[in-house]
């Protein structure tokens, strides 16, 4: 099955105006805009027949297309990340069997994260749809509550069956739970890593159908689906001793660069 990375990228974030060119500074002082990091990480994913960056922003395409990214122009009327990679698929003929949103705000996305959700839905044709999970250790936990006692948009978390069939995903942090946790210990609290593996016909189809108020109150986009009844497959991936953040805030980036100073990573 052939296999399409795109990274969907835009300028005018509500939250984060600019956020794809914020650079990031590596454990060796190397500094990398966000889109760039994010688009090594695409670049590292075994058994991928292509990645592009799919924006509608000048700066960011020449930004990528001078660190050597192929970009696909979309349109500025896209909705969210799934929208643009629908269209970008689109321009690209719609000839891949999985498409791969990798969010341009993820960059420390390790490359198994994506091999085995491209797995995990090769092995699930029921579902239209794969999204990796993480089981949150304490300090997660800790940073996700954090987040919300402060106002804070942060992380997403996502709730599924025995099936690993989605339940549903919020920003609040679900499921609730009154017990403390030390810092490495594992919890019950899945975190949602911002990637998506879709067949190309469930992709197709998603532009066509109407935001649901789940989608409206939440922001986000995963929800559709489920409205619409289509199973989303949760992935659980491991760790592998490397942290996960999102830039999702101005306060990520500090965040993001001890990350990776502690994880060595340039």
């Amino acid at each position: 099955m052939s296999v399409l990375i795109a990274i969907p990228a835009r300028y005018a974030s509500t939250r984060y105006p600019g956020k794809p060119l914020v650079p990031l500074t590596g454990a060796s002082g190397n500094s990398q805009s966000l889109i760039e990091r994010s688009w090594r990480a695409a670049m590292a994913v075994q058994g991928v027949d292509r990645v592009v960056v799919a924006t509608d922003d000048d700066r960011i395409r020449d930004a990528s297309e001078a660190f050597g990214a192929e970009v696909v122009m979309t349109s500025e009327t896209c909705a969210n990340g799934t929208e643009r990679c629908a269209e970008a698929h689109e321009v690209l003929g719609g000839g891949f069997d999985i498409v791969v949103n990798l969010q341009g705000d993820a960059p420390l996305t390790p490359h198994w994260f994506i091999e085995d959700l491209v797995a995990g839905l090769r092995n699930a044709p029921d579902a239209g749809i794969a999204t990796p999970v993480l089981r949150c250790d304490g300090d997660a936990l800790n940073s996700l509550l954090n987040d919300r006692k402060h106002g804070r948009v942060g992380g997403t978390t996502a709730v599924f069956a025995r099936d690993n069939s989605a339940m549903y995903f919020s920003k609040e942090v679900v499921p609730f739970t009154a017990e403390t946790f030390g810092a490495s210990d594992p919890t019950p609290v899945f975190h949602h890593v911002g990637v998506y593996a879709y067949r190309k016909d469930a992709l197709a189809a998603y532009p066509t159908w109407n935001t649901g108020p789940l989608e409206t109150l939440e922001g986000l986009e995963q929800l559709r689906f489920m409205e619409n009844n289509h199973k989303v497959l949760c992935v659980e991936v491991e760790a592998r001793g490397r942290q996960f953040w999102e830039l999702n805030n101005p306060s990520d980036v500090p965040k993001l660069e001890e990350m990776m100073a502690a994880m060595g990573l340039d």
